[in-house]
């Protein structure tokens, strides 16, 4: 009789756990590369010094320091009231003297345009205040309507 090696179902303890497949086994004998050094990281810069937000504690507008929109007063905005606009041919421009009528897009009694730095911010009529031009506001831009 030749001896023959038990299959694993008829070899001892066939019914007990095993240790991990032999698969896996492979799987993780497989060579690893060496891991490459990377190179030192910079020195850290120092912090900037804490800086004021509009927001106050936990991010509240509501209780932003008082001193921070003093911040902003100083500071110079371009104003620009617009009674209307129109487009012209260079022949037309090139013919334009003093006393000519240019039209514009707008009726008579229209409201202006009033542009900070050329976005617009309100509507408004224009007015006459000590022999200078003036314009009352109307409308705030986004359709707030303002009681005279």
């Amino acid at each position: 009789m030749t001896d023959t090696l038990p299959t694993p179902e008829e070899a001892p303890g066939a019914n007990a756990p095993t240790a991990a497949p032999a698969q896996e086994a492979v799987a993780t004998a497989m060579p690893v590369a060496a891991p490459v050094a990377e190179p030192a990281p910079a020195p850290a810069a120092p912090a900037p010094p804490a800086q004021a937000t509009a927001a106050g504690p936990a991010g509240d507008p509501r209780q932003a320091p008082p001193r921070s929109i003093e911040l902003l007063q100083g500071v110079e905005m371009s104003v620009t009231v617009e009674l209307g606009r129109t487009r012209l041919l260079m022949r037309s421009l090139l013919g334009l003297r003093a006393g000519s009528v240019v039209e514009l897009d707008r009726p008579a009694g229209s409201p202006v345009d009033i542009l900070v730095n050329g976005t617009l911010l309100a509507r408004g009529e224009v007015v006459v205040v000590d022999d200078e031009l003036g314009v009352r506001i109307t409308e705030i831009a986004g359709g707030a309507d303002l009681e005279a």
